[in-house]
């Protein structure tokens, strides 16, 4: 037989479990390997920081996989509560009524903590609607620079201490690299797309479409098939041609990196994210880092570069507990410590001006040269109408429309002018479709 302090024992404790259980919060994201680890090393901080929320962080893949697997979750009313996108998919989000709880309402709604004037210009640009307010959540932003292998630059006669500063000279230093037989190319570079077309156009404050990148209504249109762009695929033609540049494939290129790991090339474009990944495969000679170049007889260049990565969405569909944990969660994130920790550690930029100060004030860009490349380059001037970003609907197509329109480039099927017409004439059919299903 019970006995009756058993029993109300046994009460307690269901009772005291109930009250005390922490709300669930799930996060989904595309952050594999070890940028995955420290994300998880970020979330088990928090939960440690508080009992009343758990946040449950689930990697989904890559970044179209993620996304894609929200919208059938949000159709099955599955969803999480919040969602990592790709910067590209931000006109995809947008379109989305009714699914996404935008970030400056639950903030307000929570009354948690917040202030949109303390993050970087460059990157909240991005993600505010036409009125100025935050959608999303800026967590892992980044922007393209250049690095180069000062051991090939000192071999090859040139100042290991001077990265290329214009595109005549990343020409002319490709071209003493090589006679001097110090490396066998001069340059390559990942993301066609988003390096040697949309941060192109933005850093010689060029547009890529307009309606202000498409920021300012779904009715743009791109326009990045001018001079300056024709120029610039003309070259990478001609220099492909004469060896100074080789490809590295489509989308992210996949082979761009051995290249400059192995040391086959001396100079190397890609996310300022990729830091910790090329000084750890570049044990063999020493890494140095240089902004993007321009062309200099360019008036207004060079500008600003635009912003790659992705932010936190979060979706509609669940209770007001859980939207409160989310907002706590998100005060957390954006905290200085937890940014410039994760700036420091990833490459990603510090989306704050606080974490900056931080990392100033910890003596971080001072022990690692060439750190803060990338936010003084997406600080350099303020945003324009051609460099606070782009957005399109069905923007993720028109990258694989930039990559199948450069390779044909390259292999002679279609001259410049040509190649970027047929990006521009497919890519605006491509908004167009995206338009009318969303109008």
């Amino acid at each position: 037989m019970l006995t009756r302090s058993f029993i109300a024992g046994l009460a307690l404790t269901f009772l005291s479990g109930s009250s005390f259980a922490a709300t669930e919060i799930t996060w989904w994201h595309a952050m594999g390997g070890e940028l995955g680890k420290k994300l998880d090393e970020i979330v088990a901080k928090y939960n440690a920081s508080q009992g009343d929320y758990k946040v449950t962080a689930v990697y989904k893949g890559s970044y179209p996989e993620t996304m894609t697997a929200a919208i059938a979750a949000f159709r099955a009313k599955q969803q999480p509560d919040i969602v990592q996108v790709f910067e590209v998919g931000t006109g995809t989000m947008m379109a989305a009524e009714g699914a996404v709880y935008p970030v400056y309402q639950l903030m307000k709604d929570t009354g948690a903590t917040f202030d949109p004037k303390a993050f970087l210009p460059a990157v909240v640009g991005y993600y505010t609607d036409t009125d100025g307010s935050m959608l999303s959540m800026p967590f892992n932003s980044s922007t393209p620079i250049l690095y180069y292998n000062k051991d090939v630059f000192q071999k090859a006669g040139l100042d290991p201490e001077q990265p290329p500063k214009t595109w005549e000279e990343v020409e002319s230093f490709s071209k003493k690299i090589m006679s001097s037989g110090a490396a066998k190319c001069g340059f390559t570079t990942g993301w066609i797309s988003w390096i040697q077309l949309e941060n192109f156009s933005a850093w010689h404050n060029q547009p890529i479409g307009t309606q202000q990148n498409g920021i300012g209504g779904m009715d743009a249109e791109l326009t990045f098939n001018g001079d300056l762009q024709v120029r610039h695929w003309t070259n990478l033609k001609k220099w492909q041609d004469e060896g100074l540049f080789q490809y590295g494939g489509p989308a992210g290129g996949n082979d761009a990196p051995p290249k400059f790991y192995s040391q086959e090339c001396a100079i190397y474009m890609n996310s300022s994210a990729s830091r910790a990944g090329v000084i750890a495969n570049s044990k063999d000679f020493k890494v140095g880092f240089g902004m993007l170049p321009y062309y200099s007889d360019v008036q207004g260049a060079p500008q600003n570069s635009i912003i790659g990565g992705a932010t936190l969405w979060v979706l509609k569909g669940h209770d007001e507990a859980e939207y409160k944990g989310v907002a706590n969660f998100f005060t957390f994130l954006s905290s200085p410590e937890v940014q410039a920790d994760w700036h420091q550690y990833s490459g990603y930029l510090p989306i704050t001006e606080a974490a900056y100060r931080l990392g100033q004030e910890q003596g971080f860009y001072a022990k690692n040269p060439g750190s803060d490349v990338a936010i003084k380059q997406i600080t350099l001037n303020p945003p324009t109408d051609n460099s606070k970003g782009l957005r399109f609907g069905n923007y993720v197509q028109i990258r694989d429309v930039i990559d199948e329109e450069f390779q044909n480039l390259l292999a002679g099927k279609k001259a410049p002018k040509e190649a970027l017409d047929s990006v521009v004439t497919r890519g605006n059919k491509l908004i167009a479709d995206f338009r009318a299903a969303n109008g």
